[in-house]
């Protein structure tokens, strides 16, 4: 559909054309290999770091510095995390459960699906979070939402760590149910023993190492500063006639199509301001 509207607007496309050069006189040049291109107007939609194998480079934010504009500091959002070596040691053989959590990293709360991979952790909440999340910071895990997970032991006159299991068991996978109390079974089995387990089960803290990196997140965070930009046409404020649309600029959605959406407004805003 789109290149039948791009066929019916006269649109030309060149594929495989790398842009090695861009100037500004009275218009602008930009030079290829083997040819040039002339406009009175620059529209770069070249997207962010994220997924080189399939070609990004940082060509749009080289660009933009090179006209005058900021560009916020970029890295990789939407993006599964690394385990640091001892949580990598305690739970690698998780890898392929999945559990309902909320996952919590600089005031910002999900709540999704957590994956354990072979690295780390992955799933919606995990990409959610990871967005907010900056080395050297923890997130938070609250397993049980909206759940006394310990109610069961605490009206029940059996405490020992084969009814913890069970309690646990009820609403996380019974891999992870033994996993986790193997290594944060509380001392003793009395109330207040378990009310520092219930708070446990709440708010566990883990330390990622890092990222996987630009090559598995589907966004890059950080870009073209916006308050560089017009927020109704998506024009430099700093030189007419170059816009920025989509991902190379500093505008990051969470996941569900909304980074798309991102893409098409922006695009929409400066095609019709042209």
């Amino acid at each position: 559909m789109l290149e039948s509207e791009c066929r019916a607007a006269n649109v030309q496309i060149f594929i495989n054309t790398r842009i090695i050069e861009v100037q500004r006189t009275t218009e602008f040049i930009l030079r290829s290999d083997s040819a040039e291109f002339r406009a009175p107007a620059l529209v770069v939609a070249t997207g962010g770091l994220s997924i080189p194998q399939m070609g990004a480079t940082s060509f749009g934010y080289d660009l933009a510095r090179q006209f005058g504009h900021s560009v916020i500091p970029t890295r990789p959002g939407l993006v599964p995390l690394v385990s640091n070596r001892s949580d990598s040691q305690r739970y690698a053989e998780l890898a392929g459960v999945s559990a309902d959590v909320i996952a919590s990293a600089n005031k910002h709360s999900f709540r999704e699906k957590l994956l354990f991979t072979h690295r780390g952790l992955s799933g919606p909440a995990i990409l959610q979070v990871s967005s907010y999340w900056n080395e050297d910071q923890p997130i938070h895990l609250d397993l049980a939402p909206q759940r006394d997970a310990t109610a069961p032991l605490r009206a029940s006159s059996h405490r020992d760590l084969a009814a913890a299991r069970n309690a646990l068991q009820k609403f996380l996978p019974n891999r992870l149910a033994t996993r986790w109390l193997e290594f944060h079974a509380p001392p003793a089995y009395t109330n207040p023993a378990l009310a520092a387990l219930e708070q446990h089960l709440h708010s566990w803290t883990l330390s990622p190492a890092s990222t996987e990196g630009y090559e598995k997140a589907e966004v890059t965070c950080g870009g073209v500063d916006t308050r560089e930009l017009s927020g109704k046409s998506m024009e430099s404020r700093k030189v007419p006639g170059l816009y920025f649309i989509g991902e190379v600029v500093d505008v990051t959605g969470h996941l569900g199509g909304f980074n798309f959406q991102w893409a098409w407004a922006s695009a929409a805003a400066a095609g019709r301001s042209l």
